[in-house]
């Protein structure tokens, strides 16, 4: 989960290099972020690559911000896909994250879920998914995987079709609790951020990505390139990466620093409904069967 780099290096403006932790999404783990560590590993970075347990929204986010928690320092937290959501949760009320980079991700709002965002910005991963109960610890629930054979044309089609095939067999399903769960805060209204837009993404609406990038005031760019755009172009991830490391030394007046959204209810005035509420959430969704498409029992923001 961890590489080390070089004690007391130097970010690009003079200070402490932040510590980079990327959060992958679902169908994946952490493996996926491969080529864009290597890239900040020869630019001297350490970089972290939890695993992201995909059990829902709530647990989810606990879980990284308590690895959060063991990062001394400023940290930089990337996440891809279904990944942005949980670090728009896990680093509200964090002030050591100076940064946030979200890759073809979701960025809820608050009372947002990837459920109600993939309603206003339709894609084809709502027909590419299959539904498979599970039980673990006497808790039951419904794990969503991709079809097999839509792996290819909606998750990875910029991919050669052996890796997809590959990505296809080692894929990690997603509780639906991960896309039915509202988001109850939203860091990116408090933590600059950074967004990078695959044009080719079939799996997140493009659109949705354009919209969710400029209501955060993020810093966007746009790459051809499919959902896994951190697989297709580690180059263009780390570099957009490396822009939101480098700026987390630079004032907060900045050209390099994007502005803050300024809508709604902030991720750190809303800290104490935050880690409390996750933790105690995470529990109680771990007794509850949510399934897709249905309305949550209770409301959640």
């Amino acid at each position: 989960m961890v590489t080390a780099a070089p004690a007391g290096a130097d970010g690009g403006t003079g200070g402490a290099k932040p510590t980079i932790v990327l959060v992958h999404g679902a169908f994946a783990d952490g493996s996926s972020w491969n080529g864009v560590i290597e890239r900040l590993e020869r630019r001297g970075y350490t970089v972290m690559a939890p695993a992201n347990p995909l059990r829902g929204l709530y647990s989810d986010s606990a879980y990284i911000a308590s690895v959060l928690k063991s990062v001394k320092g400023p940290i930089v937290l990337a996440g891809h896909s279904y990944g942005g959501a949980v670090i728009s949760t896990a680093a509200a009320g964090n002030p050591q994250v100076k940064s946030l980079v979200y890759v073809s991700a979701l960025m809820p709002d608050v009372g947002e879920s990837g459920m109600s965002l993939s309603a206003r910005f339709p894609s084809a991963l709502g027909t590419a998914t299959t539904s498979v109960p599970y039980q673990a610890g006497g808790v039951s629930g419904t794990d969503l995987y991709l079809k097999r054979d839509k792996v290819h044309p909606v998750f990875a089609d910029c991919l050669p079709d052996r890796e997809a095939k590959l990505l296809a067999v080692t894929q990690r399903p997603a509780a639906t609790t991960a896309f039915s769960e509202k988001a109850k805060v939203a860091a990116w209204k408090d933590i600059p951020s950074w967004a990078l837009v695959g044009r080719q993404d079939m799996t997140i609406n493009p659109e949705q990505e354009r919209f969710e990038a400029k209501r955060a005031h993020s810093h966007t760019v746009e790459i051809d390139t499919c959902h896994v755009s951190l697989v297709a172009r580690p180059d263009a991830v780390a570099d957009l990466i490396f822009q939101a490391a480098t700026a987390t030394n630079t004032g907060a007046t900045d050209p390099a620093r994007p502005t803050l959204a300024n809508t709604g209810m902030s991720g750190r005035s809303a800290e104490a409904i935050t880690f409390g509420g996750i933790a105690g959430a995470s529990l109680g969704a771990g007794s509850a069967v949510v399934l897709l498409g249905r309305r949550l029992r209770r409301r959640t923001h």
